[in-house]
């Protein structure tokens, strides 16, 4: 590390030059960069390779669910009124109109009693759109509910439901544009860093984001043209990159603060704060590229283009903290700094200080309690059920509600959301859907004639649950029992199992591989046993915690109404354990390593664990609590989006970043650290060897009395 930084400071003048070379090109990139991401999802089993075949034959189904339009006649009027009959069938032929490319079926248009409840009073249709690729709402969508706007059956209106129009009709609620939610967490960060350390100081750390972000795109653009990587990478570059690239410049500048305020000249001042607070950015860079590279792991497309581009950013993010920032400091650093924000971190500094002291005097005490908060929030974790936010949850209100509750108080229930479809060969769909419809579970099936192409047909599977949930999982299961050889299930529920399946079967394997290598990378950092596993298995507590907060708001609903007026959604959407898991253990791990490696430094100078801690949370406190905050203002700006997926993932992450840098970081770090005393410090020489590091002898049975 110093030879890097006397390399860079000697050239201060091309490392500048260089950096802004290559935001420049990096800038221009963005958009050749962001256009070659791919917004098609890609999963793995029996219902994502169905859907592909279905796309591929037809140009519409598979990976989306429908467009639902449903009619309830009014008492005493069913659908085999001739009047009702005659009017549905010209509301249908002015859908078929309005979306000529689309597959289109109903009680219109096949005379099929799938599409009718039991008293004859409910009718729906499905109205599948030419698949787009993308993750947006289809046009398809407002063309439909244009087309049906004011048509009525019997004096009944059509409403549009259906997955699609449910999340519109939520977009539609009231809640910030997304520029908006950017600019909440902007200057969230901003506000904070300025009281930091001042306006002037407060933008450097937003300069390094500034450089860091833009140059990941960058390096991203080759990956994506060797391979697909996933639209939502981007999301993540920004998101992650802002917190990372601010939380690294923290630590630095920080450091650097205190060297001068130590009476250190400039220039040796960064030369220090880069040999300490550098090597701790480096470690920590490493584990959240662990954190994110582990998603490589799983097979699932989707998610390894995930990881893919996870690695990049805290590496890019690292090589800004440890080339452009010290040259900035060792320039135009005193001039940014102001003496008054000096006062105000030393006075900050000793309060963590004095909490430090209280920690280690009750270490018991501040143990037991966090350990039985946090225990009582990872207990729901247990309870989770995974799948898709349920229909309910994804609209209050408004005609898409309308229609769906009318579902829900007919006979058909809302599995006609999102039916499976069955490809069977033509001459053998008949037969399937009768097969079919005697299954346990299934409310009906039909075959429409013109849902035939490439030599087979689709039979349309109405599950009584719905098909997100672990009891639409069950019928599924039923269906693909009974299905005979050449018949393949493919459908949005069915895709969506086989992704639960695929992830968490293979989960173990990528939290093993993340949790070893963690724990070699903090052994070889921080020279000890102890310390890591301590680290490794605290974050687990932590990822816990933040999952069953989030069931209990979101699956359970405890919150979700209170706060947003949104119902318990009764599962959790399948993929944020998953993402939660991966960013919070690096972001997390982040936190860890900047707490640690300075108490090991402390316990370095001084021989003492109670040093130790009281150092190493004195001076990093603030730090954490402050980078902790940057993210969470971020997360809870993300939060007011207006659709509860996205509502669902950042509260979750919001939650997971407080929780850990309070109770975790804040309290049950540093009392387990000073009940572990002299144990914390312990790396035999076995293991040091193999580390390639200094060992420390074996701690004696007992603490030592400065221990105590």
């Amino acid at each position: 590390m110093e030879r890097l930084t006397e390399v860079v400071l000697r050239h201060r003048r091309k490392v500048v030059i260089g950096w802004v070379a290559v935001l420049l090109a990096a800038i221009a990139a963005m958009g050749p960069a962001t256009d070659s991401l791919s917004e098609s999802f890609s999963s793995t089993g029996e219902g994502f390779e169905t859907n592909q075949q279905i796309l591929e034959d037809y140009g519409t189904g598979g990976q989306m669910p429908p467009i639902v339009p449903v009619v309830t006649l009014p008492e005493g009027t069913t659908v085999d009124s001739p009047e009702a009959r005659a009017e549905l069938a010209s509301a249908f032929d002015r859908i078929q109109r309005a979306v000529p490319d689309a597959r289109v079926a109903s009680y219109a248009s096949t005379g099929d009693r799938a599409f009718v409840s039991e008293d004859g009073r409910t009718t729906f249709g499905l109205v599948y759109p030419e698949f787009s690729g993308g993750f947006e709402i289809p046009e398809e969508e407002a063309a439909v509910e244009e087309a049906v706007e004011g048509v009525s059956v019997a004096g009944a209106p059509v409403q549009v439901t259906g997955f699609f129009a449910l999340q519109g009709g939520a977009e539609e609620d009231e809640g910030p544009a997304l520029l908006l939610e950017v600019l909440i967490g902007g200057t969230g960060a901003l506000v904070i860093l300025t009281l930091l350390f001042g306006i002037r100081l407060a933008l450097l750390p937003l300069l390094m984001a500034i450089f860091s972000i833009p140059t990941t795109f960058l390096l991203l653009w080759p990956i994506a043209s060797i391979t697909d990587v996933s639209i939502i990478v981007q999301f993540l570059l920004a998101l992650i990159g802002l917190g990372v690239a601010i939380d690294y410049a923290l630590l630095v500048v920080m450091r650097w603060r205190e060297e001068r305020g130590n009476g250190r000249e400039n220039v040796d001042a960064v030369r220090v704060s880069m040999r300490t607070a550098g090597k701790a950015v480096v470690f920590s860079g490493t584990t959240v590229a662990i954190g994110l590279l582990a998603m490589v792991a799983l097979p699932v497309p989707t998610l390894r283009s995930i990881g893919y581009g996870g690695l990049l950013i805290p590496l890019v993010s690292v090589a800004v903290a440890l080339t452009l920032l010290p040259v900035l400091l060792a320039t135009i650093g005193p001039r940014l700094d102001r003496s008054k924000h000096a006062t105000r971190a030393a006075t900050m500094h000793g309060r963590w200080f004095g909490w430090a002291e209280w920690i280690v005097r009750h270490r018991w005490i501040a143990a037991g309690v966090s350990v039985a908060l946090l225990l009582a929030l990872a207990i729901p974790s247990l309870s989770m059920q995974l799948g898709s936010a349920s229909a309910e949850s994804l609209a209050g209100s408004g005609p898409a509600r309308e229609g769906f509750d009318n579902l829900q108080r007919s006979s058909l229930g809302q599995g006609a959301m999102a039916p499976f479809e069955v490809v069977a060969p033509a001459a053998q769909a008949e037969q399937v859907a009768a097969d079919l419809a005697k299954v346990d579970g299934v409310v009906a099936t039909t075959a429409p004639e013109d849902w035939s192409g490439g030599g087979t047909r689709i039979v349309g599977v109405v599950p009584a649950a719905d098909p997100y949930s672990n009891d639409g999982a069950a019928i599924l299961d039923r269906v693909r029992a009974v299905a005979p050889p050449g018949v393949a299930v493919g459908g949005s529920g069915p895709e969506n199992a086989d992704f639960v399946d695929a992830v968490y079967d293979n989960a173990p394997l990528m939290i093993g591989l993340v949790l070893l290598l963690t724990f070699l990378l903090l052994a070889r950092a921080l020279r000890s046993l102890a310390l890591p596993l301590k680290a490794v298995l605290l974050n687990l507590i932590s990822l816990a915690a933040a999952i069953g907060f989030m069931v209990l708001v979101w699956q359970e609903g405890y919150g979700s109404e209170a706060i947003w007026g949104i119902e318990a959604t009764g599962a959790v959407e399948s993929w944020i354990p998953i993402m939660v898991f991966a960013f919070l253990f690096g972001l997390s791990m982040d936190y860890e390593v900047f707490i640690l490696s300075r108490m090991r430094e402390e316990y370095d100078r001084t021989g003492s664990t109670r040093e130790a801690v009281v150092g190493g949370l004195g001076h990093t406190g603030r730090l954490v609590t402050s980078a902790a905050l940057i993210l969470f203002f971020a997360f809870a700006a993300l939060a007011s989006a207006p659709d509860t997926i996205t509502k669902m993932f950042a509260t979750s992450l919001a939650a997971g970043i407080l929780l850990d840098a309070t109770l975790i970081r804040g309290l049950l770090v540093p009392a387990v650290v000073s009940l572990m005393g002299r144990w914390n410090w312990w790396l035999p020489a076995l293991p040091a060897r193999l580390l390639r590091t200094k060992p420390s002898p074996q701690p004696p049975l007992q603490p030592a009395r400065e221990e105590a």
